[in-house]
């Protein structure tokens, strides 16, 4: 029934990310959740062979002229309709199955809902990253397979996240790495040929896209449901468990409505705005009802301001999940809602109003006005509970003549009866809410105890009151509110780290393959100067020195200096390296940034495997220099000059040039468009 380990699985507690398993995540683990989201895997693929199979039934049907096979095509169509019929019900059950998330500990707790994980496909990094890497930063890709394959890890494991802070961390990581992945890789002039499939979460409708973007909204559509799913699970029979399902239920919210904000075009129906707003009602709406509890848990003081309090708190309540309903009805969610949620928030919303009726009604019945109450706060208070006091009454009066108490009181009390009724007669529509004793236990419960308190304030000889109670004000002292969570901007260290800095070797910028340049001291003058931090920059440039003879050019990238990598390496400890630098001379690579508008190079593509994967070589691609034209230009000095020259030349003093960021960080700047693979919208 929860994340607690059946006998025979795994360790109850997974082992730390450098063990077998990685931190937060048990694939093995068997529980009843996991067992649920094993069957939604299994209905997507048979919701997708379906479709497959009426897709081609349809092709057939537009191409064949035949009346026989037009028929038995019909027949063909009809039965695949049914079959997707009946799969799109078997997963309608699974998001219905809401005991499975519930604390086991609860007995008299009406059950909250969470969302289910979306359901994904393996992808492949391997073989797109070594070509990307060989081609685009002309580096061996064979040395970041480890790093590959960490990768690749921690996407299968967030496909089991453990219910619990350590699965939000572990999910949250992986979208921060998506941010460096997309910077690293996912360039804007070209596909990578890698396609990240995703189900939808209520129709098991697969969407697959080159799209990394989309990779990125499913991960926080997985957060947030994650996070409700651990709000189900808080024990809410005590305040410390009410106030993490409150604060779960809020972060969720949080994250659905920045993913609302962030992704505003999603492929995916379950993440489109319409569906994400209904989604955000309802986990405020249940993160009200928390806060409901939580002020209802120290009990209720029978006293006429502590009862009116309550009562417009109920309400609150009531009006929230009425205003979730009014969002589920609407077209086209109705269509993908589960009836099981549309008919529980109808629950509520007439449970929730005939404990705010029954609450006034008992405060009403069972309080009189005496001279130690305070008759202005009293009034005060029956005066904001209305919006409008019955026909022909005042607060005063209410509060001063019994029988007129009595009459609105047993009013409040028909219209709890009532509500309580309604609220049984939709429990017994819904197949899935019938297997929820609990619900139906509280309904009862309630009810009978609205008749018991009708029947001990009538008489034999009363005649029939038709009054009816007016309409309660909703009101709470503590709304519930979306709290983004700091989790989803989690630092990671970046895989593929050894690439260089992001703000630099990115898959936006284009460079030449790194050449070999022999740098040579000629009276401690190496003929350029640096300026820059990782990696360090050639400033100024000695035409006539031995470096640029051997192709130094202003504005190249120093990446190593011998066996020595620089690519992270600041202006001093490159300064180090070069100091000893003598006669004989010691070589560096450089690399040179690329004009974007220029054509690319030329490339071989060799085929490997479906779907569209291509192993890329990029051909010898160098810069037309024809136009540069030679010049006689007086040699500078540099930075690396120690000592005098000659007597005519003074030593020159070592500074720190300033260094030049003229760019913004790269996951401050908006995500370019890729056009899609199976579906013409974008996520931006």
């Amino acid at each position: 029934m929860t994340d607690t380990i059946l006998p025979n699985g795994c360790k109850e507690t997974p082992v730390v990310e450098n063990g077998y398993f990685k931190k937060g995540c048990n694939p093995f683990a068997q529980t009843g959740r996991s067992k649920l989201q094993n069957q939604r895997a299994e209905l997507n693929q048979q919701i997708i062979k379906q479709m497959r199979m009426r897709a081609g039934a349809e092709n057939m049907l537009r191409a064949s002229s035949n009346n026989k096979v037009r028929e038995m095509v019909l027949l063909e169509l009809s039965y695949v309709n049914s079959n997707l019929q009946l799969l799109t019900e078997q997963l309608e059950g699974l998001n219905s199955s809401v005991e499975v998330y519930q604390n086991p500990q609860e007995m008299s707790n009406i059950p909250l809902i969470p969302l289910g994980l979306k359901e994904t496909k393996d992808v492949d990094f391997s073989v797109p990253f070594k070509d990307f890497i060989l081609e685009h930063y002309s580096e061996d890709g064979t040395n970041f397979e480890e790093e590959i394959a960490d990768l690749m890890d921690l996407r299968q494991a967030c496909r089991t996240p453990n219910r619990s802070e350590a699965g939000i961390e572990l999910l949250s990581s992986y979208f921060s790495h998506l941010s460096l992945l997309e910077n690293r890789f996912f360039s804007p002039t070209r596909q990578m040929g890698i396609f990240f499939t995703w189900y939808d979460s209520f129709t098991g409708v697969p969407v697959c896209q080159q799209n990394i973007s989309l990779e990125r909204a499913s991960m926080l559509f997985n957060m947030a449901a994650l996070y409700s799913q651990i709000a189900t699970r808080c024990n809410r029979q005590t305040r410390t468990g009410l106030v993490d399902a409150i604060n779960a239920f809020q972060k969720a919210a949080g994250v659905l409505n920045h993913l609302k904000e962030t992704f505003t075009h999603t492929p995916s129906y379950d993440m489109s705005p319409a569906m994400l707003s209904m989604l955000i009602k309802m986990l405020l709406a249940q993160s009200q009802e928390c806060l409901f509890e939580k002020t209802a848990l120290p009990g209720i003081r029978n006293e006429f301001l502590s009862l009116l309090k309550m009562a417009q708190e109920a309400a609150k309540v009531g009006d929230t999940y009425d205003l979730l309903h009014q969002s589920m009805i609407q077209t086209p969610i109705k269509d993908n809602v589960p009836f099981f949620w549309s008919t529980m928030a109808q629950v509520k919303t007439n449970h929730y109003r005939s404990l705010a009726h029954y609450f006034v009604a008992t405060a009403l019945l069972d309080h009189e006005l005496t001279h130690r109450d305070d008759e202005d706060e009293q009034e005060k208070a029956l005066s904001r509970l209305y919006d409008a006091m019955p026909e022909g009454y005042s607060p005063l009066d209410i509060l001063r003549k019994k029988e007129e108490r009595l009459r609105i009181g047993k009013a409040h009390l028909r219209k709890a009866i009532l509500g309580h009724e309604e609220a049984l007669r939709i429990h017994g529509l819904c197949r899935h809410l019938r297997k929820l004793d609990v619900l139906k236990d509280i309904l009862q419960a309630s009810h009978k105890r609205s008749l018991g308190k009708l029947s001990d304030n009538e008489t034999e000889d009363e005649f029939i009151d038709y009054l009816e109670a007016p309409d309660i004000i909703s009101k709470t002292e503590h709304k519930a509110e979306m709290e983004m969570p700091v989790s989803t901007k989690v630092k990671v260290k970046d895989f593929f780290h050894k690439l260089g800095p992001l703000s630099v070797f990115s898959a936006k910028q284009r460079w030449t393959a790194p050449r070999t340049v022999c740098v040579r001291s000629e009276d401690r003058d190496l003929g350029f100067t640096l300026k820059g931090d990782a990696p360090v920059q050639v400033q100024s440039l000695d035409p006539l020195c031995s470096a640029a003879v051997d192709g130094l050019k202003e504005g190249d990238y120093i990446v190593a200096v011998g066996d020595t990598d620089c690519k992270w390496m600041g202006l001093s400890d490159v300064m180090k390296l070069l100091k000893d630098v003598d006669e004989d001379g010691a070589d560096i690579r450089v690399v040179s940034m690329m004009d974007s508008s220029l054509p690319l190079p030329t490339k071989s593509a060799t085929y490997c495997g479906l779907p569209k994967t291509y192993s890329m070589i990029c051909l010898d691609f160098e810069e037309d220099e024809k136009g540069i034209k030679t010049r006689k230009v007086s040699k500078k000095l540099s930075f690396l000059n120690w000592g005098l020259k000659n007597k005519h030349k003074s030593a020159s003093t070592l500074s720190l040039p300033t260094t030049d960021f003229s760019g913004t960080l790269p996951w401050n700047k908006q995500c370019p468009t890729f056009p899609s693979s199976t579906n013409d919208s974008a996520l931006y």
